[in-house]
This record gives C-alpha cells, structure tokens and sequence, in this order.
C-alpha cells in the first residue's frame, strides 16, 4: 500500500512538473522598440564619429543631459522638509492646481468653476492610458482616431486599453507639411461623436503643427459633427519657448466650447524625464460632474499603482507654485526651444551650402525636438552603417541631439546619402 501511495505520488509530482514547466513555453521575444533598440545600437558602437540624433531626450550643446537650475533649487527645499507618505489617489493637489493653469489659462473660469476633473498621472504615457481605459470603460463602444503618424507608444496604449483604432491624414510626405485637406475630409467623414487624439503642439514624430487659423478651422468642424478631442501635449514650452502659444490649440477649442480631455507631461518642458510627473484632465459640464468623473480616474488608478510618486510632483509643485522659480523655468525653457530652433537653422544651412538639389526648408519650418527629414529608411540604413548617425528608420531627427560641434558632420552625411535621390 505505501509503495502504491509513493508511485502515485511520485507519478503526480512529474505531472506538476511538466505542468509547471509548460506555462510559459508558448511566450515569444516581445519585438524591440523601435525608438529604444536605437539607443542600444548606439552604445554598442564603438566608433568615436559616432552620433545619437535617434533619443527623445534633451542634449546641451555637448551633447550632455540637463538638470535644470529651477529643478536643483526645488530639490533643494524638498530635501529633508517634506515626507515622503503616500500621496492620494488623485495625486499632489498643489501640482496639479498649477498643472491646470499651463493648459487652461491662469484666470480660465473652468478652473474657477471647478469643471475640470483632474489627477496626477505617471507622465504623458500614464494619462493616456488612464484615459484610453477611461474611454473604454464608460463609451466602450467607441474608438480612437489617431493621426498618420504619432508617436508609436500611443498605437500600444489604445490597443492594450482594448479600444478600437482608426486613423486620420496628416502629414504629407510631398511637401512636408501638414496634409489639411485630406485631414479635414477625414474628421468630416468620421462618424458623428468619433474621439480624436490630437498632439496640442510639435507633433511627434512630424514636427508639423496646424496654423492658428488651421486649428480654429478643426475645432470648428469638431463642434458641428460633435467630435470629442484628446490633446495630448507633451511639449508645453519646449516647442516656442512660449507656453501660452503652445497651448494655442487648446485654448481655441475652449473658446468654441469644447469638453476636452488633455494629457500633460514635464518630462521635455522641466527634463523630469525619470520622475514621471504628469497630469491627465477632462472638461466636464458641471462641478458635480467633474466630482463623478474623478473619481472614475481615480477608481482606474487603484489597480494600476495605487497613487503616483510623490517627490517629482514635488518639484513641480516648488517651482510653478514659487514666482521667481516660475520665472526661473520660463526663462530655462526658452532656452531649450532656442538652442533646438537654432541647430534647425544650422543643420537647414549645411546642407544647403553643400549645393543639395533637395528642398531641406521643412527643417526650419518643423517644431518641437523632432524633425521629420524625409528620408527613407534605406538612406537612414546607410547613415548608420557608414557614418555612424543612429536614429529611427522614419528618418526622425532628434534635434536635441544636434550640437555645434557634429551638425556639419551631420550635415555632410545626409547630404551624400540624398544627393542622388
């Protein structure tokens, strides 16, 4: 009987075994981000001509990464004065306050009226996952219009969030520019109350944004099919050096009276890139309302992380809720936008004195850190292999990551891998 009782327990334990063994043997290698595998490659080179123009991220004019000034002075303070207890689900009440007069207007009569219902979210991605599942949850039989192209990441949020894709025209490979036309034929044609994702100022990867007098047209026609809008602005500052022209997009679809969505970063605009601060926020009918649909964010939050990192909400509550470190940010913003803005003229005038047939006047008239140079992805292929020059096979540049010292060289590949196109 015991050695019975052994055989079958013995015969069991192997059965458990494989079973074990088995659960994962069906998973794959997730393919490489497209944006992240070019940084990898990059550091794997060991040529010193090497050059990074591939990550999203902003570089001094050696090539280096910023902290800057307002940042260390609230890091400062923070240090040692604050704990470091949960924050609640919803977040810094102090960073998200501040957060909502960058979008909104410092005087705007939503913040007033309490009308917008608002929460700290881990940066832009996390805002627009928690709106995708928002959506999903409470208009789920809706889907998403998404511009061609946007930045890859928000293809994977709406998947994951299970909302259906459509997409829209945008950018015109001819000219370079924004495809308005076929862009406005699109958002016509969508069905009546269709949800769009529209990037508030330099789009990514594209670095076409519409004209005031273009957006005032788009919000116009979103009124009249009754179109909801989710702007996603990552770059607030960092592409003018002006907030308040960047978020020009938003404030026109607010005068027409828009209920907007927003999703708002300071990874770019303060370099918090590792502290994931943002804020997602929905303009809502009424106080009440706002009340209801925070909670519903909030209630989407608990499984997800249970309530956002506090120390960099922190440092953005220190500098946007101080005058002069306000003051301070503004002016280093600028900054930022004026080194990119000036690489844009740079790398426009190097290529151009090298007598290139091609038109290259799309890189002063881009935004933002990206250009969109046009090349394509055998000419990206050959930077790479023969000069060193890593970035995405769309032909994106990251200006930031241009520099007085490598736009000639820079300049001079691209040159020899276009002049015979």
């Amino acid at each position: 009987m015991a050695a019975l009782t052994r055989r079958l327990i013995t015969s069991s334990s192997l059965h458990a075994s494989r079973s074990i063994s088995s659960w994962w043997k069906n998973v794959e290698p997730a393919p490489k981000d497209p944006i992240l595998g070019v940084t990898e490659a990059f550091l794997a080179d060991t040529s010193p001509h090497k050059v990074n123009v591939g990550v999203g991220a902003y570089r001094d004019d050696n090539g280096k990464p910023v902290v800057l000034e307002c940042v260390r002075e609230a890091e400062r303070r923070v240090a040692g004065n604050l704990n470091m207890e949960y924050l609640p689900m919803g977040g810094c009440n102090s960073m998200v306050e501040e957060t909502l007069k960058l979008a909104y207007g410092e005087d705007s009569d939503l913040i007033k009226d309490k009308r917008i219902a608002a929460i700290q979210a881990l940066s832009g991605t996390g805002a627009c996952r928690i709106f995708a599942d928002f959506q999903k949850r409470f208009s789920p039989d809706s889907q998403i219009y998404i511009p061609v192209p946007t930045w890859s990441n928000h293809h994977n949020i709406w998947r994951d969030a299970n909302v259906p894709q459509r997409t829209f025209h945008y950018y015109h490979p001819e000219s370079k520019g924004l495809d308005f036309a076929s862009l406005m034929d699109d958002v016509k044609n969508a069905p009546n109350g269709s949800f769009f994702l529209l990037h508030a100022c330099a789009h990514n990867p594209t670095g076409v944004d519409p004209t005031v007098e273009q957006w005032k047209e788009i919000s116009y026609q979103f009124k009249v099919k009754g179109h909801f809008a989710f702007f996603d602005m990552a770059y607030q500052g960092f592409a003018s050096g002006d907030p308040e022209r960047d978020a020009k997009s938003i404030r026109i679809f607010l005068e027409d009276g828009h209920l907007i969505g927003c999703s708002q970063s300071y990874a770019k605009n303060m370099g918090l890139y590792g502290q994931r601060v943002g804020c997602l926020s929905l303009v809502c009918e009424d106080e009440k309302q706002a009340v209801a649909v925070k909670s519903q964010l909030q209630q989407l939050a608990r499984p997800m992380y249970s309530n956002p990192p506090v120390h960099g909400a922190l440092i953005v509550s220190t500098i946007l809720g101080d005058p002069d470190l306000k003051q301070l940010w503004l002016k280093e913003v600028k900054g930022m936008a004026d080194r990119i803005i000036g690489m844009r003229t740079s790398l426009r005038e190097n290529i151009e004195k090298l007598g290139s047939p091609l038109s290259w006047e799309h890189i002063t008239n881009q935004i933002g850190m990206f250009c969109y140079s046009g090349m394509t992805p055998e000419q990206v292929d050959r930077l790479t292999k023969e000069f060193h020059i890593y970035m995405t096979r769309n032909g994106r540049i990251s200006m930031a990551g241009v520099t007085s010292g490598n736009v000639e060289y820079l300049a001079k590949a691209i040159h020899e891998v276009t002049k015979a196109a």
